[in-house]
């Protein structure tokens, strides 16, 4: 009902567990319903599916359309597998309908996509190259910023390269999400000195158990869509987990990075970082470990 689409079905059926086909569904049977449906966007997780000619008055409640919220460069390695990469996404994408992504060029790194994700979790580069086997070069995560303008615009920008000039905005907010992290109590001075390094504001701490505590922290999800999964695994030893939800946005002190390379600025390199964390960066770029003078612009 979301995408008003109207597919002729051709088959209904339930699982039991293997599928079966049957001549009717009735209200409160789990089945499934197969249809000529050739976009994952015409019919979402979550969305409600009604009879054509007796339409329900309203969907069900609770759906809510999947929003990126994380955003990264793919570029292949090889110029030549572009075509795959596109190919790839595609397939992605029929299992995956949050996935959204966009053809973006660059003069340093060719042709490539601009993608954006649910979330932290959910960017899975290595499942490309894993089952598609590409080579792929990406550019580091960024966040939806909301940009404050001089004549009292808001824009939202997830392309560090489309940031409004310094002249043109007043202000950068960023999202800001609540983290809880599960620990044993041996691990919880590594894992509160993490998300105070992520720029984390302490809120609270409790033990669920004699040996394991809930600590809560509010930081910005700019500082959780890189390695901070990875980082809570190492520093608990595999013994922590979290979860997070996002509960609105900040403004912060943020400024445009951008990067050379034999003196051309290369776009998709382009980041938003705290200025804490400006003074000097290393940078992954294409296997090779380098030191980058940051180059600030605005803020």
């Amino acid at each position: 009902m979301a995408s008003n689409k109207d597919y002729f079905a051709d088959e209904v059926g339930v699982l039991s567990p293997n599928q079966l086909q049957v001549d009717e569904l009735y209200a409160g049977e789990v089945g499934y319903l197969s249809a000529s449906i050739r976009s994952v966007a015409d019919a979402r997780v979550g969305d409600t599916i009604t009879h054509y000619d007796r339409k329900a008055e309203s969907s069900l409640p609770g759906y809510e359309e999947a929003t990126p919220m994380v955003f990264c460069g793919l570029f292949p390695v090889d110029a030549d597998q572009f075509p795959e990469l596109r190919d790839a996404l595609e397939k992605l994408q029929l299992n995956d309908a949050a996935l959204k992504f966009e053809p973006e060029t660059s003069s340093a790194m060719g042709f490539g996509f601009r993608c954006g994700f649910l979330g932290l979790l959910h960017m899975e580069i290595e499942r490309l190259e894993r089952e598609y086997n590409l080579s792929l070069i990406t550019t580091a995560p960024s966040v939806v910023y909301r940009v404050n303008c001089v004549d009292n615009e808001t824009v939202e920008c997830s392309n560090p390269s489309l940031l409004p000039e310094p002249g043109q905005r007043r202000s950068i907010e960023e999202p800001v999400v609540k983290i809880e992290m599960l620990t044993p109590k041996d691990y919880i001075g590594p894992l509160m000195e993490l998300a105070q390094d992520r720029r984390g504001e302490f809120k609270e701490m409790k033990y669920i158990t004699e040996n394991r505590a809930s600590i809560i922290y509010e930081l910005p999800l700019a500082e959780m869509v890189g390695d901070f999964f990875d980082q809570l695994k190492s520093r608990s030893k595999g013994y922590a987990s979290m979860e997070y939800t996002f509960i609105g946005y900040k403004e912060s002190e943020l400024i445009k990075l951008d990067i050379q390379i034999n003196g051309e600025p290369v776009e998709p390199l382009s980041t938003i970082v705290h200025r804490d964390k400006i003074a000097c960066m290393d940078c992954e770029c294409d296997g090779r470990k380098v030191d980058v003078l940051a180059l600030m612009v605005g803020f």
